[in-house]
């Protein structure tokens, strides 16, 4: 990685110039080329609609991205988009002042559904599952309006774990984030280029940069949300055994569904030995009976 000043996107001018930060860039970009590559993410010619939240993972998503096209190596265009959700007290100037000295082509988006939240969600529940509905809903039609084929979000590698195990310990499923998908409509893609980048360097870089960082204080003022309950038992595993983290999120990608239970993965009804007969393996005689009511 070149570091001239004339060299590198001006979201990079004034990086430290510690060895330290230059292998964290150097991983993060690495990351999230990989990411990139692996998931069929680049259409050449195509727009992103990059969503930024004003948080560590959105200015290190937008950052690596910028960098990426800069470099030739992300043939796309890109539009950051900042949805102000009309929060009180949320610094509307921040994030428009920082893209234009920045250079990024951006849109701000006001479209207060705070208000719609607040109105809707009973008393002691959380906020989170309404208010990513509105946002998300309303990030497709600035996309849309925009001429935009996919909505880019800041998801990282620990956002992915957490949600499986939300799914596992609350939704009996096996699912999480995909770092790629077409939403409901058919007409965009969502992507995840941070699939692979770990919190820790995401909230690092930002800090190394002097980023503004804008904190969630909808969701952030609400305590005891399960996220934040599988979030600390992360911690805990983590803590106890270093790399833990990294090895479950490759499990993610290594299944084995012949070894799972579920019959509409793995055809387990027409499993046979290698020593049955060619005749045989459609016989009546082979059939389990049916259980009696």
């Amino acid at each position: 990685m070149l570091d001239e000043p004339d060299d590198i996107h001006a979201l990079f001018h004034g990086a430290p110039a510690t060895t330290e930060f230059k292998k964290l860039r150097k991983r993060i970009v690495r990351d999230t080329r990989e990411a990139i590559e692996q998931y069929g993410m680049i259409e050449r010619g195509a727009k992103w609609l990059v969503c930024l939240s004003g948080g560590k993972d959105s200015y290190t998503l937008l950052a690596v991205l910028h960098e990426l096209q800069w470099r030739g190596l992300l043939p796309v265009e890109l539009l950051a988009c900042n949805l102000d959700q009309g929060q009180p007290g949320f610094p509307a100037t921040v994030l428009p002042e920082f893209l234009e000295k920045m250079g990024v082509p951006h849109r701000i988006e006001y479209q207060d559904t705070y208000s719609i939240v607040m109105d809707k969600v009973p008393a002691g529940r959380t906020f989170c599952a309404l208010c990513s509905r509105l946002r998300r809903g309303n990030l497709y039609r600035i996309a849309r309006e925009e001429g935009c084929s996919a909505v880019v979000l800041g998801h990282h590698r620990d956002d992915i774990l957490e949600t499986f195990f939300m799914n596992l310990f609350h939704g009996s499923r096996l699912a999480t984030m995909p770092p790629k998908l077409v939403n409901d409509e058919g007409d965009l893609f969502v992507y995840r280029p941070l699939a692979h980048v770990a919190e820790v360097d995401c909230e690092k870089f930002a800090r190394a940069m002097k980023y503004p960082i804008i904190p969630c204080d909808l969701c952030g003022s609400q305590d005891g949300l399960q996220r934040q309950q599988v979030r600390a038992l992360l911690d805990q595993w983590e803590a106890n055994h270093p790399g833990r983290r990294q090895k479950m999120f490759r499990a993610l990608s290594n299944t084995r569904p012949s070894h799972l239970l579920d019959p509409k993965l793995f055809d387990f009804e027409g499993l046979l030995r290698a020593d049955t007969p060619h005749d045989e393996e459609n016989s009546s005689d082979f059939l389990v009976p049916a259980l009696r009511n």
